[in-house]
């Protein structure tokens, strides 16, 4: 039961410390769900001895289903990413109209698409753990077309340009792993086909969306900073009392994490062994964000430091506490660039 009780929490402060986005570095992604293609409205030509024999088209098509799959490469907020596709729909129905008529044909048939795609996505951090997508692609649909219908059948297909607006919500169970829900619209041009010499179909554009659920994965391995070993001397010398200490936050966080209160405790034992009667704390943060709002989070990071002190049983009258924003960064980046390094409070005494 201990045990249980040990791995469980062990992941919920995993949990508890994810980032609202996954590692920087490249990435796959894999999703599936439903795909809804517009009524197709298109003219049929017809070639015969008296001259071209126009009739108006409209094919409606049932709810299907899609899948995708991506690679890319994720900097910062932005995402440049490869998508391949399939789609797939039944025809639900078929109407032909004359300038006498109109009537439902009684045909079957499917519409097939493979697309791949260029996306440039932006992610737009909302809590914690969980990020809002937007973003544009643009590449080529391959569509196939089948229709059976009592007289000639219709099997063609053809690439087509096309391009689509993406949103999405996404939610970070790890460093290295994410789940989201996506919804796309995807615009095909210029479709026309050729079923016969003598018949050509041409008409709107293919107007789909798309409902996805999926799950991404990071391939780069965050980096971590190992602590700096020091060789050993030749000969037995003192160990110099440490008396500088940092505790690291994550994106837009104050919290500690169990990395950070051993690092307090640290520093307790060597302020207890100094006798010091002074010990400063100064937050800072990353350039990501306005220089207000970031004074406001240093000096949160800064009070969230001093608590645990008192708690370690550190006099509050010993601490002075300030917040630095921005100013101070350790690692210089350029404006509203994240900085895990830059996200610290400096203890010392």
């Amino acid at each position: 039961m201990k045990t249980t009780r040990a791995l469980a929490g062990a992941i919920v402060s995993l949990c508890l410390v994810a980032p609202a986005q996954a590692a920087p570095g490249w990435y796959l992604s894999i999703e599936g769900g439903g795909n809804v293609v517009g009524d197709w409205d298109h003219t049929r030509t017809k070639m015969t001895w008296c001259g071209p024999e126009v009739k108006e088209a409209l094919a409606a098509f049932e709810t299907g289903y899609a899948a995708f799959g991506a690679a890319g490469y994720a900097i910062d907020a932005w995402r440049v990413e490869v998508e391949g596709g399939f789609r797939m729909n039944d025809v639900e129905s078929y109407e032909k109209s004359s300038k006498r008529r109109t009537y439902v044909v009684d045909a079957t048939g499917e519409l097939n698409e493979a697309s791949v795609m260029i996306n440039v996505i932006y992610d737009v951090p909302l809590f914690e753990r969980l990020s809002l997508s937007i973003g544009l692609g643009a590449g080529g649909d391959y569509a196939r077309f089948k229709l059976n219908t009592p007289w000639a059948p219709v099997d063609e297909e053809d690439f087509h340009f096309a391009y689509q607006g993406l949103a999405g919500l996404n939610y970070a169970l790890s460093e290295m792993t994410a789940v989201f829900v996506a919804y796309r619209f995807q615009n095909v041009r210029d479709i026309r086909f050729d079923p016969t010499p003598n018949v050509h179909l041409e008409g709107d554009d293919f107007q789909k969306q798309a409902a996805t659920a999926g799950v991404r994965f990071a391939l780069s391995t965050p980096a971590v900073l190992l602590p700096v070993v020091q060789p050993s001397p030749s000969a037995p010398q003192p160990v110099p009392l440490e008396r500088e200490f940092m505790v690291f936050f994550g994106f837009n966080k104050w919290t500690l994490s169990p990395q950070a209160l051993a690092t307090i405790r640290e520093a307790v034992g060597s302020v207890r062994e100094s006798g010091s009667a002074a010990i400063r704390v100064i937050g800072h943060t990353d350039r990501a964000g306005s220089i207000a709002y970031n004074k406001a989070l240093s000096l949160k990071r800064a009070k969230s430091v001093q608590k645990a002190l008192v708690a370690e049983g550190v006099g509050a009258d010993t601490i002075t506490i300030s917040g630095r924003g921005e100013s101070e960064p350790m690692v210089p980046t350029a404006d509203g660039v994240r900085e895990s390094q830059n996200r610290r409070v400096h203890i010392s005494f």
